[in-house]
């Protein structure tokens, strides 16, 4: 069985960081019920582009390996279904702006004192205290506030965002952690915790490199485009046919890439006989590595460097990227079969465990899908049915 087989978690969050996180435990065994208003769901589920011109792409990405319950909290009904969903449970991860929940009685301090296993995890933009708690947090917010954008772009050109919501992706791994942590920690003393992440940390977190440069030298780095802000040749270089990203990471790498180019001249060169050198003398090295190598296609450039041990690639499309046998045979391509759409391409779990790994057998769901399913177990657990679905939206879907 997977790991987390017989966990119950309940995802109260919408739209990325919290769904990515809520997935990746529903792909390792956990019954992951996903909590939605019934209008609508999810937010995602009306963002273009849409699979069979019905259902978003996007909710399709997030949502794998979760059963889907329409309920209206706002409602009596609603909110003591939720009550009885969560007695039930181990792990509760939402992503209301801080304080939203308290309204509702349904924030950490209330819950906590009827079920203290709980784990609870909230995932907001700034982090449930700060003068920042109350608020949104959006992913290209973040890149912004977090500097992220600062060292990203080219050199003479605007700060720019990093092309997929690396904030959110980041924030949902962190919460995937706190949440195995406090499980670990359940473990031992019997009792659950809060798990506070915010997107602002989490991104803060990976400033790790740029920060320390501020930190020992009062100096802010820059954007540098394709090239690193320490060592070089480790950037992308022009092929006859497009473009190879090459990670020539220290000397002994610079000596191999050296005598793959067949570029002996560069080696013995005073100017860039060290990393130091080279990147005090980076323009003049970046023009001749051009005079030299844009004669070759890609794959001769490839062929070279991985025959000496280069580490390098192809600068791909997304599709070409996905078209690479290696993700085949890391599993990373599978197929699940969606009621409405038939079988539908996926992304895989990147997490591979050798003896309980992930199970991807379950497709996103249909809002409220499961609503009928959850409403009967609790029913036969506590003796009394009830509904949190409003008479209007009362059909399952």
């Amino acid at each position: 069985m997977p790991p987390l087989h017989g966990l119950r978690v309940i995802d109260m969050t919408r739209v990325l960081a919290g769904p990515y996180c809520a997935m990746l435990l529903g792909d390792m065994g956990a019954e992951v019920i996903k909590v939605e208003e019934p209008t609508h769901g999810d937010d995602t589920r009306l963002w273009a582009p849409f699979a069979g011109g019905k259902v978003s792409t996007f909710f399709l990405g997030m949502n794998r390996s979760k059963k889907s319950v329409a309920l209206d909290l706002k409602n009596a009904d609603g909110a003591r279904t939720l009550r009885a969903l969560i007695e039930t449970a181990d792990v509760l991860i939402e992503n209301f702006r801080p304080g939203s929940l308290k309204k509702l009685s349904f924030d950490y301090a209330s819950v906590r004192s009827w079920h203290p296993r709980l784990i609870f995890c909230s995932i907001s933009g700034y982090g449930q205290q700060g003068p920042k708690r109350d608020l949104p947090g959006y992913d290209t917010v973040i890149q912004g506030e977090a500097g992220l954008m600062h060292v990203t772009g080219q050199r003479d050109g605007p700060p720019t965002r990093v092309g997929v919501a690396i904030t959110d992706y980041l924030a949902g791994l962190y919460a995937m952690n706190g949440i195995l942590l406090a499980l670990r920690d359940r473990d031992e003393t019997g009792l659950g915790q809060h798990v506070d992440i915010a997107l602002l940390d989490s991104m803060t977190s990976a400033m790790s490199l740029p920060a320390n440069v501020l930190f020992a030298t009062g100096e802010e780095l820059g954007r540098e485009g394709n090239d690193h802000h320490s060592l070089t040749p480790y950037e992308t270089i022009e092929a006859s046919d497009g473009l190879v990203i090459v990670a020539a990471g220290n000397e002994r790498l610079w000596h191999q890439f050296c005598l793959a180019l067949e570029l002996p001249a560069l080696e013995t060169d005073e100017r860039f006989r060290t990393n130091t050198d080279r990147m005090r003398h980076r323009p003049e090295l970046k023009q001749l590595l051009a005079e030299c190598v844009s004669r070759l296609s890609r794959n001769e450039i490839i062929g070279r460097l991985r025959a000496h041990a280069v580490p390098c690639g192809e600068v791909r499309s997304l599709a070409e990227a996905l078209a690479d046998p290696q993700l085949q045979a890391r599993e990373m391509l599978p197929k699940l079969t969606h009621p409405e759409l038939g079988p539908i391409q996926t992304l895989g779990n990147p997490i591979k465990l050798s003896r309980t790994p992930a199970v991807l057998d379950r497709p996103p769901p249909a809002l409220g899908e499961h609503t009928t399913e959850i409403e009967t177990e609790l029913a036969e657990r506590t003796g009394v049915r009830s509904t949190g679905r409003t008479p209007e939206n009362g059909q399952e879907s």
